[in-house]
């Protein structure tokens, strides 16, 4: 449930996510998941939740509460399979909010997985139950202290695979789970996965061990009664294949020559059955004869349902997060050549695949002042818009291509006025515009300098690095971008640049680490700055610094943008 609340929180950009769920017999409730889990659930936020369970309906309320405790809240209530109340998946934001229909599309939508998910729990619990019931009775009559260890371990074996398969996160995870969890009792020697994708079966290879032995199988095939894997889908039930003579005389000869390859002597496909119907086949498969007994089908009938949502889950994310990277992608910016200085940019993408979002680095001419034929003066940009999701990448590709025309809007203005008028645009059209960023005008002076003209809203100070060998962290900013505060003056910033200088713009995956002070780790990337050659190149630079963060968990994307005044 708390997985739920993270999501709801990334989904909607908002700071705080619960699941409360309903309990019989208790007019309070139970107490709620939250995410995060440090951040206290307000009393008001637990009535609205208590409203929507007794309205039995959606509450999306632009604010609640009253005086500084304020807030906007939006829940939708969580049903079982006959109707009945669940619970309530919400979310809150400490700022005045209209919540949107795409908004609360996504929180139904969400809803609706999350009331799936607990009833798959609550049916698993039913038939856990059931199945002790029915073994218990046996034990009178064949031995009590065996038959309870063997139960106790299926047990444990269903409850790891509840565990482990929900947090899995792409499809290689979720069969080397499988492969984990039915290792050390059921010890097949064979576990693979094979997708269905527009009426096709597609073997998922596994990229640790390779394609196994698999010449004579193609890596898909039709749903054709040749393969036990195509009949498990098409029938929606297991098959059970318990010699080679039974398939043999039931299926194909590719799939003879695949078991054969395989050395197998037994094999069981389960379909995996997901929300919208069956996504593909688990297969197991044994090197010694091996018999499945009634148990041992409910045990693999229930992982194989763990796996599937394990395995929708994995998809869905899949094509989420190739979206948001192909957009992302798309809206970095290839680097203007400037006569007079060197500029290099890297991005390095969130560790955890879900963690896409709206970091970002821009360079571009300027239009010349009016009054002036030319100019040679560049603009840059390196910014942080909040969120992790493709809804902030899309926001992101927005705002750079609005703060580029504001530039062009506004010749020979400086950039903070630049920066206000992107602010004013954005409360106009109603983006909901948050997070930080460094925008910098640069303009060619005598002998080769250049004068540095920047506005930080917000954002970690950039990095000058002299000829001499000094850094200095430009660290004069105002307040950061948020669609609840007002526009107002931004202040500007002005530094002569001299030949030979570097200036290094970052974002905060670069500098932000848990349990360490963000402070200590910008005074770390700056000596690692000051202990570079003068003359080494840019793209070397970067790479160095950014090994700062790759040696770290990597839990939000980095953006490096420098910029260097050719010497004379």
């Amino acid at each position: 449930m708390n997985r739920f609340a993270r999501l709801a929180t990334r989904l909607l950009s908002a700071p705080q996510g619960l699941v409360w769920l309903n309990a019989p017999g208790e007019t309070a409730g139970a107490a709620p998941e939250c995410w995060p889990a440090e951040l206290p659930v307000a009393p008001a936020a637990l009535d609205c939740c208590r409203q929507v369970a007794e309205l039995g309906q959606p509450l999306f309320l632009p604010v609640a509460g009253d005086g500084p405790l304020a807030f906007s809240f939006a829940g939708v209530p969580l049903v079982g399979s006959a109707g009945e109340l669940l619970g309530v998946l919400a979310v809150t934001d400490v700022a005045r909010r209209a919540w949107s229909a795409d908004e609360a599309r996504d929180l139904t939508d969400l809803a609706g997985a999350c009331s799936a998910q607990i009833r798959t729990r609550m049916r698993s619990g039913a038939a856990l139950q059931a199945r002790e019931d029915a073994e218990r009775a046996a034990y009178a009559a064949e031995g009590e202290a065996t038959r309870m260890q063997t139960l106790l371990d299926r047990s444990q074996l269903l409850l790891r695979a509840s565990e482990d398969l929900a947090d899995t996160r792409g499809l290689d995870d979720v069969r080397r789970q499988v492969g984990e969890l039915v290792s050390g009792d059921l010890k097949p020697s064979y576990i693979g996965m094979a997708l269905l994708r527009q009426g096709t079966l597609h073997r998922v290879v596994d990229p640790i061990d390779g394609d196994m032995p698999f010449e004579d199988v193609p890596e898909h095939y039709a749903l054709d009664p040749n393969w036990p894997t195509a009949r498990a889908v098409r029938e929606n039930r297991m098959i059970v294949i318990n010699d080679r003579a039974e398939l043999t005389a039931a299926y194909g000869p590719e799939a003879v020559a695949g078991f054969d390859t395989l050395d197998l002597r037994a094999a069981a496909c389960l379909p995996l059955r997901g929300t919208r119907g069956t996504l593909g086949t688990l297969v197991l498969g044994w090197s010694s004869p091996y018999r499945i007994d009634v148990a041992e089908r409910a045990i693999l009938t229930t992982i194989a349902g763990y796996a599937a949502q394990a395995v929708e889950r994995a998809l869905h994310l899949d094509e989420r997060v190739s979206a948001a990277r192909e957009l992302q992608q798309a809206l970095l910016t290839e680097l203007p050549d400037v006569p007079g200085l060197e500029l290099a940019a890297l991005y390095w993408p969130a560790a955890q695949d879900d963690m896409v979002g709206g970091d970002w680095y821009d360079a571009y001419p300027l239009p010349a002042s009016p009054g002036e034929s030319a100019t040679g003066a560049l603009a840059v940009t390196v910014a942080d818009i909040a969120g992790h999701d493709i809804r902030a990448a899309a926001l992101m590709g927005q705002v750079r291509s609005m703060l580029r025309q504001a530039d062009h809007d506004h010749p020979g203005k400086g950039p903070e006025q630049v920066l206000s008028a992107l602010e004013r645009a954005c409360r106009r059209l109603d983006l909901p515009v948050g997070g930080t960023l460094v925008h910098a005008h640069l303009r060619p002076e005598a002998d080769g300098h250049w004068l540095l003209k920047w506005s930080n809203a917000g954002h970690p100070p950039p990095l000058l690095a002299t000829p001499g060998g000094a850094v200095e962290q430009l660290t004069p900013h105002d307040v950061l971008l948020h669609p609840s505060l007002s526009p107002g003056p931004r202040s500007c910033e002005t530094r002569l640049l001299a030949p030979g200088s570097t200036l290094v713009l970052y974002t905060d995956g670069l500098v932000e680490e848990r349990g360490r002070d963000i402070e200590e780790n910008i005074d770390r990337v700056a000596r690692r700055l000051a202990a570079q050659p003068p003359d080494v190149p840019l793209e070397t630079l970067l790479r160095s610094l950014g090994d700062i963060a790759t040696n770290r968990e990597g839990e939000d994307d980095t953006v490096l943008l420098a910029l260097r005044i050719r010497a004379r």
